[in-house]
């Protein structure tokens, strides 16, 4: 038979390790909702950067509508984030895409995209991302202007061969270093203006006239 102390000592190891493991466990869902907690409060901060709150009446964060699947490959993998809509007297005025950029120097580079009813981009907000300090971060805002040069640009403006950066011909100011972060994020926000341009319906539906509306 096995002595009483070795099983009590494998007991209390038992006891031990489960409450190890659930203790590690709650922490790490706790750091999850942390994290979502922030990355909602990036985008909510970012959204009224690229839309001011005075061109919209109702609450984007609220008002939104579903990515369909197809648009993955274009969009990147966002989960089940959102599009969000701002509008104006009950008007779409623009549309607010998530997008992620898989191709960065060191990972995903996590966006919102503003698009104007014109297709015109209105803003763009880097939410999250891992690139090097001082080389690639100059994407983010906070970093640099860079990423306000997209504002007013559009899927004809330039010529989708102009949407690359410098070093590969194209219209887009590169980082002196790093060419692989600016470049990535370009190419999505090419990407971007294919979906916008491929899913007018689905963005932009007609506001119904009263005239047409039957009773």
């Amino acid at each position: 038979m096995m002595p009483a102390s070795i099983s009590k000592n494998s007991l209390l190891l038992f006891v031990f390790a489960l409450i190890t493991a659930v203790t590690l466990g709650f922490i790490s869902e706790e750091t999850k909702d942390k994290i979502a907690k922030s990355e909602r409060n990036a985008a909510k901060k970012a959204l009224l950067e690229i839309i001011p709150p005075e061109r919209f009446d109702n609450d984007p964060l609220l008002d939104t509508i579903e990515v369909p699947l197809s648009a993955h490959e274009l969009l990147g993998n966002i989960g089940s984030n959102p599009i969000h809509i701002a509008r104006k007297d009950n008007h779409i005025i623009a549309v607010i895409i998530p997008t992620v950029a898989p191709d960065g120097y060191t990972g995903d580079i996590k966006m919102i995209v503003g698009i104007n009813t014109d297709g015109t981009i209105a803003g763009v907000r880097v939410l999250a991302h891992k690139e090097t300090p001082g080389l690639g971060d100059k994407v983010d805002i906070k970093k640099s202007q860079w990423i306000t040069h997209f504002t007013g640009r559009s899927l004809n403006n330039p010529t989708p061969d102009g949407w690359t950066v410098k070093k590969n011909g194209g219209e887009f100011d590169q980082f002196t270093g790093a060419t692989i972060t600016p470049r990535a994020v370009v190419k999505r926000l090419l990407n971007v203006l294919k979906f916008v341009d491929e899913n007018q319906t689905l963005l932009f539906p007609k506001n119904k006239s009263p005239q047409n509306e039957k009773p």
